[in-house]
C-alpha cells in the first residue's frame, strides 16, 4: 500500500481530533481490514478444534455473523 495522504483535522488548541482521507485510500484501509477480519476467523476456525464444514456454508455463515 503507497503512503497515505492524510489531512488532519485539528481542534482550537491544534490537537489532532480526525482525519480525512481520499475515498481510494479510505477503500484500501476498508478492503485491508475485510481481509483481517477474514483472516482471524480462519485462525479462530482452525483453534476451535470443531469439525470443518462445506467452504460455502462457511461464508454464508460469516456474511450473516457481519450483518
Amino acid at each position: 500500500m503507497a503512503k497515505l495522504q492524510e489531512k488532519f483535522i485539528v481542534n482550537q488548541r491544534g490537537k489532532r481530533v480526525g482525519i480525512i482521507l481520499d475515498m481510494t485510500e479510505y477503500r484500501q484501509l476498508l478492503d485491508a481490514y475485510e481481509e483481517l477480519e477474514a483472516i482471524k476467523a480462519y485462525d479462530e476456525a482452525k483453534a476451535s478444534g470443531d469439525e470443518a464444514i462445506p467452504l460455502e456454508q462457511a461464508l454464508e455463515e460469516i456474511e450473516r455473523a457481519g450483518k
